[in-house]
């Protein structure tokens, strides 16, 4: 550096002086103030926006693809380029790289000019590095396939409603759907079996949520036949994130020292219907399915291929879809079923269906509830039932005599 660029240097900081900008308390005000700025802002994002909720890890989902975050997704991308026996070149080798040439650039860059248009090679390396880190975190963007979505809950009561619906899907099959367990009927290699009831302080105060989720997860071989294990990495279908709500529906539904959020109550609940109310699969058909014959009526399961997991399979899926649900016909088999009746073969007498569900005929209120449903046609809509429903006529207003 030449002194005469020195000395003009010096009385440019000399002036800077005179004018009173100085680190402190000038300098670090101007950052506080900016720094609080962003702190407020990201409370704001939190508050409104939010984060995202992803499920809780899980060692066993092969599903899973693994991502860095965003900031950090250009050498995710970089890492393609050095695969296998080279990875180290990408991981270790070139961020050390960078890193020493940040450190080493007071020395490497002694150019005294401020001004943008006289440091083009600083510029022109700075830019290529920031096009290159854009470029690799489009391409880890684009080249990389998205994940399924998973339902998270972000609170107590949506934990319990989706645990419900698991409930309703993998253990209501044998433990009844109100958890009142036993004899169990009609699940291959359990017949006549009696289970005690989970809901009842036996449990809830005996095992704790850790203790509740390792059963459900590991299974329990106290007995032959035992319970087998439903954590994915004991061959079950359920993820970590849903042993937790599993374990929550249960607590707070079952354990009477745990209270129920009202909002969590009224999600779960079956809505009841009024005296000339027309039930919709939507608003009332939709949940009593899911708790009393997801269990049995889905994929995989022994059902005579009659699956109930929506609103087209109840209509259209079965051996004997002619027979299963007929508009305005109480001989339908659904409703023959529900109220204790059996289907029998014609020709040999055996029975093809049993009552439904097997072990315990659902509560009155639900029963007449499918039987209106079906009486009036299926309607799918809430909607679609208020059109099939009696008008309201008001009574007659009584006339003064004069």
């Amino acid at each position: 550096m030449k002194e005469q660029q020195k000395k003009q240097i010096k009385e440019r900081y000399e002036q800077s002086l005179q004018n009173g900008e100085r680190f402190w308390p000038d300098s670090i005000f101007k950052d506080l103030l900016v720094a609080f700025g962003i702190f407020i802002l990201l409370i704001l994002l939190a508050t409104f926006v939010g984060v995202p909720g992803e499920p809780k890890a899980d060692p066993n989902d092969t599903a899973y693809i693994p991502r860095p975050e965003w900031y950090f997704l250009f050498l995710f991308q970089m890492l393609k380029y050095f695969p296998g026996s080279i990875e180290w070149v990408g991981t270790a080798i070139i961020p050390l790289i960078a890193i020493g040439v940040l450190f080493l650039l007071p020395f490497l860059d002694k150019n005294p000019s401020r001004h943008y248009s006289k440091r083009k090679v600083a510029l022109a390396a700075m830019g290529a590095t920031v096009f290159g880190i854009v470029a690799l975190t489009i391409m880890a963007v684009v080249s990389t396939p998205p994940m399924d979505e998973v339902e998270v809950a972000s609170s107590v009561s949506e934990q319990i409603v989706l645990g419900q619906d698991l409930y309703s899907v993998y253990c209501a099959e044998c433990h009844a759907p109100e958890g009142e367990g036993g004899e169990v009927v009609g699940v291959e290699g359990y017949e006549g079996v009696i289970l005690e009831p989970l809901n009842s302080p036996d449990v809830m105060y005996t095992y704790n949520d850790e203790s509740l989720a390792l059963v459900i997860a590991y299974g329990q071989q106290v007995s032959d036949p035992g319970m087998p294990g439903f954590g994915r990495a004991y061959g079950g279908e359920l993820s970590p994130g849903e042993l937790d709500y599993l374990v929550a529906f249960m607590r707070y539904t079952w354990d009477d020292r745990a209270e129920l959020p009202a909002d969590a109550a009224a999600a779960a609940a079956i809505p009841p219907l009024g005296p000339d109310e027309v039930p919709s699969y939507d608003v009332h058909i939709q949940a009593l399915v899911k708790r009393y014959c997801f269990s049995c009526h889905r994929p995989g399961k022994d059902n005579n291929n009659y699956l109930m997991t929506s609103y087209e399979e109840i209509l259209t899926t079965g051996d004997n879809v002619d027979f299963n649900i007929i508009a305005g016909d109480l001989n339908s088999y659904s409703i023959l079923v529900i109220n204790g009746n059996e289907i029998l073969d014609e020709a040999t007498g055996d029975v093809l269906i049993h009552q439904m569900p097997p072990s315990k005929l659902m509560k009155p209120e639900y029963i007449d509830a499918l039987t209106r449903w079906i009486m009036a046609g299926m309607p799918r809509t809430a909607e679609d039932a208020a059109a099939l429903a009696p008008p309201v006529t008001q009574p007659p207003v009584a006339t003064p005599t004069p």
